[in-house]
């Protein structure tokens, strides 16, 4: 994550909720000396329901903010803002800021570790019905096998709700759905999900009864 304006202009993250803070704890591990701001639009939360439109029209509201702000780096850091966006973000912005998403990373790490191999992937509905990473994996032409999946409600239970018991009914209906149980790797394509990850590994394991490699975008953009 590189830029070439002043190392003390902040960095601005921003994702529907809460969920877009796992990526930017990752960046503060990475560049403690970074300031960061982060923007959570929980006001228009859930964001994976919402149409391509209604996204842009946020997105360029927030990177506007958030060029106020004086910020080196705009990072989408939502899969649902990044599919109907960032295209339109970089536009936007131009040369005041370096704009980077969530999805061309990760797109680069199944690249490098996971040729030959059949991906799962679960995500907001807008990211799946985008078909954003099998549009990517095709444009590359990899050898990779990815199989989407929509869990519609898992980001909502995440920000709302504290009782793990509705988290947990809903890992049951959607981990066990058969597209996700011939793969070698899950990619969590929400910010939101890895803060249940071992939730959904220790899920996935007693439904399939397979230890399964997630894969985290958190770090992985971070880096």
């Amino acid at each position: 994550m590189k830029s070439n304006h002043s190392t003390s202009q902040p960095i601005g993250i921003y994702d529907s909720g809460i969920g877009g803070l796992t990526v930017a704890h990752a960046v503060v591990k990475l560049l403690p000396k970074e300031n960061i701001i982060y923007f959570g639009d929980t006001a228009h939360m859930p964001y994976g329901d919402k149409s391509t439109a209604a996204l842009q029209a946020y997105a360029v509201k927030i990177a506007h903010l958030l060029l106020q702000q004086e910020c080196k780096l705009i990072l989408i850091a939502c899969n649902s803002a990044s599919a109907a966006a960032y295209e339109l973000i970089k536009e936007y912005v131009g040369t005041k800021a370096l704009v980077l998403d969530v999805i061309t990373p990760v797109i680069h790490f199944l690249k490098k570790n996971y040729t030959s191999k059949r991906i799962g992937l679960i995500g907001t509905r807008q990211t799946v019905n985008s078909h954003i990473y099998k549009k990517k994996v095709e444009e590359l032409k990899l050898d990779i096998s990815l199989s989407s999946y929509a869990t519609n409600l898992l980001a909502s239970a995440i920000e709302e709700f504290g009782d793990h018991t509705v988290i947990d009914a809903l890992l049951d209906v959607y981990l066990a759905h058969p597209d996700l149980h011939q793969i070698d790797a899950l990619l969590l394509a929400c910010t939101h999900y890895p803060i249940i990850k071992e939730r959904i590994f220790q899920h996935y394991h007693r439904l399939t009864k397979k230890s399964m490699n997630i894969i985290d975008s958190s770090d992985i953009v971070a880096e």
